[in-house]
């Protein structure tokens, strides 16, 4: 039997095609299992192909600024021996699918020239160069983009196709005549400002995250009428309980947070409120009332923010939920976390805890239409009738889309996540 396998694209979620956007290994490379073949983006993340097993890359089927798709042929390895003997293992949901190549397969096509080959360069008017493939420059052409305006992220800032993408998104985020969904603002756009002539600067382009995130708060913030309402809560027993259960969670190799309390209670405040577990129609017309339960939260990464969603939170407990909270946000560190794992939030908890500040105004992460943002905790003294007695109290920050929540209601959800977290008992009604 030939040790010659094919290596595709695994599921990737709802989405019909995705970029290369980088290239890890060239034909002749030995790799490990697990080691990333080739680097896809969507809209809304990057994520690492990896290697299903050890081999030799024979045949590269895929190249920098590709479309391809769940099932596509990435390429074909040569298995390592140990992983030749073994049987055929069922893939797994998140890993390649791996098939034995035909050998009376269609020809493969004409190897492709390397990138470096193909790279041209120009020089504009500011004295600096572009970098940039034959085939983007042609994209940038027809889109009308001014490829010395663009920041690269490809080697040696080089522009790919999804920078060009990127560059015409942000300009169409801007504010101007007709803006955020149809809605004319007339805003005026930012003035040019040239900051060297008032001393030393340096250019950081922003990271992918930034830049599609930046358009989607933007747009969010125009489209969506937000009010925010302010609570602060008693969590001092809820605090001795959680520390009374770190040694069991840690027997089980969890760290037990504030988080998945909070995700309770802003699961007993959406069935209590059902609006809060909301959308509006595509028309504005009517509400999309969901009957599931699926809580985001705001993880920090070295590139922005990403938000992970932790699904069917009615049917975990409170160390489920806590080790699903450890697998995703570590997975948004290593930019492993797949698209699927972001969409369908019913609600989003943004959590400045471990930072601190009291109150903010955190922005609808659309199309929800209510997110709960967590400040740091403090001891205050509190009035208990006869004397001020000393209370942890936690600070909370509620926005919502008032086209959908009045204020009423909004305080209500409010003063309901109060009495919920100041008694966790509360949840078990």
């Amino acid at each position: 039997m030939s040790n010659i396998k094919e290596v595709r694209v695994p599921d990737i979620g709802n989405f019909p095609e995705v970029d290369v956007i980088e290239v890890l290994v060239k034909e002749g490379d030995v790799v490990k299992a697990e080691d990333s073949l080739i680097t896809l983006e969507s809209d809304k993340s990057t994520m690492d192909i990896p290697a299903p097993f050890a081999g030799t890359v024979k045949s590269l089927r895929v190249k920098v600024g590709d479309k391809i798709a769940e099932g596509s042929l990435i390429l074909t390895m040569e298995a390592a021996e140990a992983a030749a003997s073994q049987p055929a293992a069922a893939p797994a949901p998140a890993a390649p699918v791996v098939a034995e190549a035909k050998p009376v397969a269609a020809p493969a096509p004409a190897p492709q020239p390397a990138v470096v080959a193909r790279e041209s360069t120009a020089v504009v008017e500011s004295g600096g160069k572009v970098h940039a493939s034959p085939s983007v420059r042609a994209f940038a052409r027809e889109l009308g983009v001014d490829l010395s305006l663009v920041n690269g992220s490809g080697p040696k800032r080089r522009i790919l196709k999804e920078d060009v993408q990127a560059f015409v998104k942000a300009e169409l985020a801007k504010p101007r005549g007709a803006a955020a969904g149809g809605l004319n603002f007339g805003l005026p756009g930012l003035p040019a400002v040239d900051f060297s002539k008032f001393g030393k600067i340096e250019i950081k382009p922003l990271s992918r995250i930034q830049k599609i995130s930046g358009a989607n708060l933007h747009r969010n913030w125009l489209a969506s009428p937000h009010v925010t309402q302010f609570e602060e809560v008693d969590i001092t027993e809820l605090e001795a309980f959680r520390k009374g259960m770190l040694d069991e969670a840690a027997k089980q190799g969890v760290k037990l947070t504030l988080l998945p309390f909070l995700m309770k209670a802003v699961l007993a405040g959406l069935k209590e409120f059902p609006q809060f577990n909301s959308s509006l129609s595509e028309d504005g017309e009517s509400l999309v009332l969901k009957k599931y339960f699926h809580i985001g939260f705001a993880a920090d990464t070295p590139d922005g923010l990403v938000v992970p969603v932790v699904r069917d939170v009615d049917q975990k407990g409170l160390l489920a939920i806590s080790q699903e909270l450890m697998t995703l946000s570590g997975k948004a560190r290593e930019k492993k976390i797949g698209p699927t794992e972001m969409q369908g939030g019913c609600f989003t908890i943004s959590s400045l805890g471990g930072i601190g500040g009291t109150y903010f105004t955190p922005i609808l992460n659309s199309p929800e239409v209510a997110i709960l943002g967590v400040s740091r905790a403090s001891m205050k003294p509190v009035w208990n009738g006869t004397e001020f007695v000393p209370r942890l109290m936690l600070p909370l920050s509620l926005s919502y889309d008032h086209r959908v929540i009045d204020g009423a209601l909004g305080a209500r959800m409010t003063s309901f996540l109060s009495a919920v977290l100041s008694d966790v008992r509360r949840l078990l009604l």
